[in-house]
């Protein structure tokens, strides 16, 4: 009987140790729990609620004539920079907006994590033709 009861005993210490374990998040290679992939444009605030830049373009002729021209402007006046979805037509903040700069404009994927309605970046990269190169 006292033998049967030290096994119990071990076991359920053991399971008692291990729990915390068991429910432990796995995080991404720089730490990050719960990193989720985002899809979209880096875009600015102001035409990302018209999910395009063409009447921004068409409206205020010194915006330029494309999107990273279109976007790096709003920004200069004020705009922040946003990732859009265009497939759910969704807009999300992003907490690092020197990361989001160097991609204005582009089609690109953010790892990060979702908090509200603001992206915290892990990392973007270009997809489609600006990932090779091609404007």
């Amino acid at each position: 009987m006292k033998r049967n009861s030290g096994i119990i005993l071990t076991l359920y210490l053991g399971l008692l140790l291990s729990a915390p374990l068991m429910g432990a998040q796995p995080k991404t290679q720089s730490g990050m729990a719960n990193a989720q992939t985002f899809s979209g444009e880096i875009m600015d605030s102001l035409c990302a609620k018209d999910g395009t830049h063409e009447k921004m373009m068409a409206e205020m002729k010194n915006m330029g004539r494309d999107k990273n021209s279109c976007a790096t402007m709003c920004a200069r006046l004020g705009s922040k920079y946003v990732l859009y979805d265009g497939s759910k037509k969704a807009i999300y903040s992003l907490d690092d907006q020197g990361k989001a700069e160097a991609f204005a404009g582009q089609t690109v994927r953010v790892l990060g994590t979702l908090e509200k309605s603001k992206i915290k970046i892990e990392s973007i990269e270009a997809v489609g033709a600006q990932a090779q190169g091609r404007p």
